[in-house]
């Protein structure tokens, strides 16, 4: 049954000035997100994904304080508190844009622009990190974290995987026991394509805004970078990672390290939720 006539009532209520049928759907790893003209509806997956739209909240409130020089989705309203009855949701504001296509980075200019724009975005974002309002609100990255990642992928995850995938699993995990433990800038935690929102002005893009600040942490940039890469490419990462002035061995590695395990962090998210679709799809290449 589609979501439309699941919760036609609450969607009318906080989209009135939309058609139900005229709604986009999307569907991230933590919420359902339903697109109207200038409003955006997210509605959590799970409950402990409604358990944390508090911390989203305050996050983003932060986050719109600060001159990014791009957009942030802005918290309208809130409901469904822990309790209630209601089906939890929270309204956000709907920021102009579309991801980049890949094939759109075929022109050269193209990814010269877009590679700026990502270096502009990491430095604003390592600028932020450093104001007393910003640290005082955004979770730090916890000292220890890849340990304790490593500790329960094997406790959770291992037992799901093929011997060849346990093994897999360790050469990656390994890799993070030599990353040091940094909370200098601020980091988005989820900076894939999907996530980034292009405006076309004069046949080439500009950055209209970020999306999605649900893993936002003060960490370290490796994290953002390892996304770009992931989602852009090799090419298009090393040209960012010039143009912010990180081109040093160490960054490539923790750039590596951290890449390496995003299906698996993607996996113990979803076993945490029991989101059972994001599950099997993190753990495809460890079965």
């Amino acid at each position: 049954m589609s979501i439309r006539t699941t919760h036609r009532a609450l969607l009318s209520r906080l989209l009135p000035d939309d058609h139900p049928e005229e709604l986009t759907l999307r569907q991230g790893q933590f919420h359902l997100v339903v697109m109207g003209a200038d409003r955006v509806v997210c509605l959590p997956r799970t409950r402990a994904a409604a358990a944390r739209l508090p911390q989203r909240v305050a996050a983003l409130h932060a986050l719109a304080g600060l001159d990014l020089g791009f957009r942030t989705p802005e918290p309208l309203l809130q409901g469904g508190a822990h309790g209630t009855d209601e089906v939890p949701f929270l309204v956000l504001s709907r920021i102009p844009g579309e991801p980049l296509a890949i094939d759109a980075l075929n022109d050269a200019e193209v990814v010269d622009t877009v590679a700026a724009q990502y270096a502009k975005l990491l430095s604003a974002l390592a600028r932020s990190g450093t104001g007393e309002a910003v640290r005082a609100v955004l979770p730090h990255a916890a000292e220890g974290q890849w340990r304790r990642f490593a500790e329960s992928v094997r406790a959770e995850l291992f037992p799901l995987m093929s011997d060849s995938g346990r093994l897999r699993a360790e050469r990656e995990l390994t890799a993070l026991d030599s990353l040091p433990h940094l909370t200098r800038a601020v980091v988005h935690g989820d900076l894939g394509a999907e996530n980034v929102l292009w405006e076309w002005r004069h046949g080439l893009p500009h950055l209209s805004g970020v999306l999605d600040w649900d893993d936002v942490t003060l960490g370290d940039p490796a994290e953002d970078l390892a996304a770009i890469g992931a989602g852009y490419g090799h090419e298009l990462l090393e040209l960012v990672l010039i143009l912010g002035d990180r081109s040093h061995h160490g960054l490539h590695s923790r750039i590596a390290a951290i890449r390496s395990t995003f299906a698996l962090q993607q996996a113990l998210y979803a076993i945490r939720d029991h989101d059972e679709e994001e599950l099997a799809d993190g753990l495809a290449d460890y079965c």
